[in-house]
């Protein structure tokens, strides 16, 4: 199956809070592909940020699609609300619920594309069993919690098994990657097979004039 070009989700983690919408919109016009949400709880990870009350606010911001990632446990009592309030795509962690393929069922049954993220140390036989039931694997680059991390180069190897293993399945499966992704690592990640690049920092620095040429430089 011939690989997706690459798609840009700027992580609003890193937009101005007090202007979301308007943010929202900008990176939007500046050619976002998707919208990416980190959604962390202070318990799965060391950090509280968006519930589904913000999702919902900014749904009608941008028609692209949101791309929400549930950095919380346990997760299955949260993905009704987001698949609600206007989520896309729902994406989990293998530890965050005792039953990955039952969270994938529940995700799809509402409608919405189903993805697992890795952290760095979470092996690829966590979601083995269950990729070719996925809509999106996302590989964290660095671990989960907070903005303006420095890649972890490892990561590198885990992107291009997944795209091997993505490519024999046969199945259109987006493979994305978070954390600290610049310019520079944008190029190594879509050299070893990612199709989806998230990113914060690298897209939301220097204001909305700077977005286009941010988000184009991500593409490489």
């Amino acid at each position: 199956m011939p690989q997706q070009s690459v798609r840009i989700a700027p992580s609003i983690l890193s937009a101005d809070f007090a202007a979301l919408g308007r943010e929202v919109e900008a990176v939007t016009t500046a050619g976002a592909d998707w919208i990416h949400v980190d959604v962390m709880d202070n318990h799965f990870v060391p950090n509280l940020t968006i519930g589904p009350m913000v999702v919902k606010a900014l749904r009608s911001h941008s028609p692209r699609p949101f791309d929400v990632h549930l950095m919380v446990t346990p997760v299955d009592p949260l993905v009704p609300a987001f698949a609600e309030a206007g989520a896309d795509v729902i994406s989990f962690h293998p530890e965050a619920g005792p039953h990955v393929h039952r969270t994938i069922q529940l995700i799809k049954s509402l409608g919405k594309k189903a993805g697992c993220v890795l952290n760095p140390a979470t092996p690829l036989g966590a979601i083995e069993q269950v990729l070719g039931d996925l809509d999106l694997v996302l590989v964290m680059s660095v671990n989960p919690g907070f903005g303006g991390q420095a890649f972890i180069e490892s990561q590198l190897g885990k992107i291009a098994a997944l795209r091997r293993a993505i490519d024999t399945l046969g199945k259109a499966i987006d493979l994305e990657v978070d954390g600290g992704v610049n310019p520079q690592m944008a190029r190594r990640c879509i050299e070893a097979g990612a199709d989806a690049l998230v990113a914060g920092t690298a897209v939301f620095s220097g204001g909305p004039e700077r977005y286009a040429a941010n988000i184009k430089a991500l593409r490489g």
